[in-house]
Parts: structure tokens; C-alpha cells; sequence
């Protein structure tokens, strides 16, 4: 943990906020949510089609880790996620990759904001999640995804307080990823996601959260369910490991008086399983993934349970007979 001089002041909100918001090496949350992606999570959704989907995020942080990765705490804190979605991807090109668009409105509750363990806030509209650049190319045995978004601070946030529903600051991220296919009929998969999240300053504070490293992926198998007659699929299921690791980049940024504290960087790591299916003639699909957490250091420690159910319309235009 290192402290840096600044010359002047901070005010008084600002050392409150600490005091009730941080234990030891306190570190700060990122607008990244760890488990939203798992896989194929470097394969952009077929174009021509508009995604709507509800997703339903659980966390529970079953123990605090300090800067050894020994238990601190027990907390009794779940955070809960949930809201409305769409994605968008279009058949057109920019440098050979197709265009596609998301946007998400979401409400949280106890909302996690760094190492605190008393986050309690009821169910209320949080920070949304925008990405204005999708891109995403097709090759024979890979696929690519290069995108920017922005998580915006919609969510209410004062400082010091215990009851936030937003993280009260803007958050910049790029992703690229790759889903390779290690057969000709695309069953089988692995892929990963790296993601880099640029943290600003919190509302009215000169207080940052340093900037994160996250990875997210895993290693499947595709199976096609066919109808009574076994001549076309009916539905496409998929299931397999998979994982996420994050890691803070650069050290937080906490000014009380004259110095700035700069916690030590925390990190993370899981494996899980998902499973999810998509129905052909509905065009609806349903998906469920777990990942229990391990060598934590400097934050909680615990579950992820990710439950995601989408609707899938269709914008191409029929062709005429």
C-alpha cells in the first residue's frame, strides 16, 4: 500500500466516505460483471436479428480475502441483478465485420461498491450498460468480437453512503475476443474474452478506481437436437467449463487529506459449468451458468449464479419464391 502527497484538502465527505466504505486494503468495484459472458463468448449473435433478453445476476460473497488471501470477514451480503436488454446486429460491414449495437437497463440490489459489508439497498434502477460498437467476423474455424462500451452512473451514488445503487462514476471498456472451433461442424469450442475497463473519477470526489483486466471464456460442446423424423434440428443445446479471471490493473486512487492511498490490487478467479438452450421454431433460449470463486486477494470471495432468458426476432427479409 503506498500513500502519495497531494497540496491540498480533501473535504470532510470525503474521509466519512472512507471510514464506512473501506476495511484494511479496501479496494474498489468495476462496472464489470463477471459471469455475464461464458461460451462462445468470442462469437457475435448471427445478423439480421434483434436480441431481446432479461438477465437475472446473483452474487454471494461468502468471505472477504486481504491482500494474502486469507478469510477476513464473513459477510452476509448477496447482490442481485436484473433488468431488460437488446442486442442488435446488422448485416452491415465495417472492415469486413458485421455491425451490431447493445443497451441494457438494469436494477440492483445491495449493490456491492468495493470491500464493504454493509452494501444495503433495495431493488433500484443502477448504472446502464451501453456498447455502441459491436463488430464480430465469421471465419471457417474461428470467430471474432472486437467492441467498446460504457457503463453510465444512471444508478443513485453519495458518498460515504451504504445504500448506492450505482458506483457514481463512468466507466470506459474494449473488448476482443476469439471462440476457436476445433472441428468442421463447429461442435466443439473454446474462447476467451479480454476486456479492459478504464475507471473516472467518483460523482464529487477525486476519488478513482483503477483501471481492470478481465477475462472470460470457456470450453464447450454444440448438440443439435433433431426432430421425430431426424431430419431437421429442433432446438441447439449447449454445455461446458468456464471461467473468469479479473485483475486490477493500476492501484485505486483515495485522497484523505493531504495523501492519496493506493490500496494494494486485488484479484479473482473461477471455473464453473453452463448450460443453455436455444429452440429453434420459438426462437427463444434459456441459459444458466455457476461459478464458484478461488484465490481471491483483497475482495470477497464467493458464488456467481448467471440465469439469462432471450427472445430472438429476425430482420431479414423473407425471400421471394
Amino acid at each position: 500500500m503506498k500513500l502519495k502527497q497531494r497540496p491540498a484538502i480533501k473535504s470532510a465527505f470525503t474521509i466519512l466516505f472512507l471510514s464506512v466504505c473501506f476495511l484494511g486494503n479496501a479496494q474498489l468495484k468495476g462496472g464489470h460483471i463477471l459471469g455475464a459472458m461464458g461460451l462462445q463468448s468470442g462469437t457475435q449473435a448471427p445478423a439480421n436479428a434483434l436480441s431481446v433478453y432479461i438477465p437475472a445476476y446473483l452474487y454471494d460473497a461468502g468471505s472477504l480475502r486481504d491482500a494474502n488471501g486469507n478469510e477476513s470477514a464473513n459477510p452476509d451480503l448477496t447482490m442481485f441483478l436484473t433488468g431488460i436488454g437488446a442486442n442488435y446486429v446488422s448485416s452491415f460491414k465495417i472492415l469486413g465485420a458485421n455491425y451490431g449495437a447493445t443497451l441494457l437497463v438494469a436494477f440492483a440490489s445491495n449493490t456491492i461498491q468495493g470491500n464493504t459489508i454493509d452494501s444495503k439497498n433495495s431493488l433500484a434502477f443502477t448504472d446502464m450498460y451501453f456498447q455502441p460498437v459491436q463488430l464480430g467476423w465469421h471465419e471457417k474455424r474461428a470467430d471474432f468480437v472486437f467492441s467498446y462500451q460504457l457503463y453510465l452512473p444512471t444508478g443513485k451514488f453519495t458518498a460515504g453512503a451504504s445504500d448506492n445503487a450505482g458506483l457514481g462514476m463512468l466507466m470506459n471498456e474494449f473488448s476482443a475476443g476469439t471462440t476457436l472451433f476445433f472441428n468442421d461442424k463447429k461442435t466443439f469450442h473454446f474462447s476467451v474474452l479480454a476486456s479492459y475497463e478504464i475507471n473516472g473519477k467518483k460523482k464529487d470526489t477525486d476519488i478513482k478506481t483503477g483501471d481492470i483486466l478481465s477475462l472470460d471464456g470457456g470450453l464447450g460442446k454444440t448438440f443439435y437436437m433433431l426432430n421425430a423424423e431426424k431430419t431437421a434440428p429442433t432446438g441447439i443445446l449447449n454445455a461446458g467449463i468456464i471461467y473468469y479471471l479479473q485483475y486490477k490493473v493500476s492501484n485505486d486512487k483515495i485522497p484523505i487529506g493531504n495523501f492519496v492511498l493506493e490500496p494494494d490490487k486485488d484479484r479473482i478467479a473461477a471455473v464453473g459449468a453452463e448450460v443453455n438452450y436455444f429452440h429453434i421454431g420459438c426462437k427463444t433460449s434459456a441459459g444458466l451458468r455457476w461459478l464458484p470463486e478461488f484465490g481471491a486477494h483483497n475482495r470477497f470471495q464467493g458464488n456467481t449464479f448467471f440465469l439469462t432468458l432471450a427472445h430472438v426476432f429476425s430482420l431479414a427479409k423473407e425471400k421471394k419464391e
